[in-house]
């Protein structure tokens, strides 16, 4: 590095202001310098050093001075003040301080560099990753795949590779999220099973299993980097999980219809929050795929919420819930053709989407007999099965090549 590199230009510090010193300061070579541009700067006090290495080098002259404290502090060098005035030892010490500043620079830029690349490797195994579990691709292809939609869309593999694991992330937190809406149904209607049903304990082991895998989805999307940070996702995710807490208490007792009644008004909190909770994930994710796993996500909480409300208003005599049912058919129909005109998904889906059908039309029928024990039996068995394929179905959008990709 010649010396014209290394001859930056130069602030001094004011109370280098003695006359012998000031000679030998001015007739220093002193560079114009660029706005913005690193500046040496010459210092009498430990004080006065910036810990900002992209500042610029800082020269420190004391006779007291703590070599270790001030290089910690942030100097490039550490001179007796006998040096200020000698004109060539001035130089010197600048030009060796200016040295040393650009190499550890330029370790820096290798560090950064290095460390990037390392970061981009760790995007491309979990995009890797995400494509192999999506679509049952090998190592090789999933790669293959991503180097393919880097060129296409004019981008670096790595940038590639953390917006498909982001895109992912996302889609699994509107999955997730939207869980809570169905399992708040779904925790009232296996505890009127409990209360109504001739398989008590049946429904009571899928009542702890569905409380489980609320708080695990609680717990996942509290988890999310988003939500981390104070705002409306947060806002969101805390209301739920106070209403979960409210709620959570009323379901362990032996179901009566007093205390089905309380946990049913509970559960409704925690639907409405969950619902605000997906939306804004949804929202958050910027995709407009991940649209897709709402709706169908939505789809598991209406049919649950159907037998829900059926069962509840035979079983508490409240048949004023029944009206709750129109506006929700209308919904689910609506939302089944919207998913049969999506683009998204292959053969699997469209079999899933089949099958839901076929059982979509059962659970017409028990709704319809569910002022009887088997009618309303019908209408469980109906349920359980329309949410284990929009379960399924759910799984597939998210995992959808296209929606991973999008």
């Amino acid at each position: 590095m010649s010396t014209a590199e290394l001859a930056l230009a130069w602030l001094a510090d004011p109370a280098l202001c003695r006359p012998d010193w000031a000679r030998n300061l001015a007739a220093l070579r002193r560079p114009a310098a660029a706005p913005d541009a690193p500046c040496h700067r010459l210092l009498l006090s430990e004080q006065a050093l910036a810990c900002d290495a992209a500042r610029g080098p800082q020269s420190l002259f004391s006779d007291s001075a703590d070599p270790a404290h001030a290089i910690a502090a942030g100097a490039d060098g550490l001179w007796p003040l006998g040096v200020l005035a000698d004109a060539t030892l001035l130089q010197r010490a600048l030009l060796t301080d200016a040295a040393r500043w650009h190499r550890e620079q330029a370790w820096r830029t290798e560090l950064a560099r290095a460390r990037e690349q390392l970061d981009e490797r760790r995007w491309i195994d979990r995009a890797k990753g995400v494509l192999m579990q999506a679509r049952g691709l090998s190592e090789e292809e999933a790669f293959r795949l991503l180097r393919g939609t880097s060129m296409q869309a004019n981008l670096r593999v790595g940038e590639v590779s953390r917006a498909i694991t982001e895109a992912a992330q996302w889609a699994e937190a509107v999955n997730r999220s939207g869980q809570l809406r169905m399992l708040s149904q779904r925790v009232v209607l296996l505890a009127a099973e409990r209360l109504d049903g001739p398989d008590a304990r049946r429904a009571r082991q899928s009542q702890g299993m569905a409380m489980g895998r609320l708080q695990d989805n609680l717990d996942f999307v509290a988890a999310l980097p988003a939500l981390r940070e104070p705002g409306p996702l947060r806002d969101a995710l805390e209301a739920t999980a106070q209403a979960w807490r409210q709620l959570k208490p009323l379901l362990a007792p032996r179901p009566t219809a007093e205390l089905l009644a309380q946990s049913d008004a509970l559960a409704e909190a925690v639907l409405t929050c969950a619902e605000m909770l997906t939306e804004r994930l949804e929202s958050g994710g910027a995709r407009q795929a991940l649209r897709l796993v709402n709706l169908c996500g939505r789809q598991r909480m209406r049919v649950q919420r159907l037998a829900k409300q059926a069962m509840l208003a035979a079983l508490l005599a409240q048949p004023a819930r029944l009206q709750d049912l129109p506006p929700l058919l209308d919904a689910v129909e609506a939302t089944l053709a919207e998913l049969e005109q999506a683009p998204l998904g292959g053969a699997a889906t469209r079999s899933t989407l089949a099958t839901l059908r076929e059982q979509w039309l059962n659970l017409l029928r028990g709704l319809r007999l569910s002022q009887g024990p088997e009618g309303r039996q019908a209408l469980v068995v109906a349920s359980d099965a329309l949410l284990e394929l929009f379960d399924r179905l759910t799984a597939d959008y998210e995992h959808s090549l296209q929606m991973i990709l999008s």
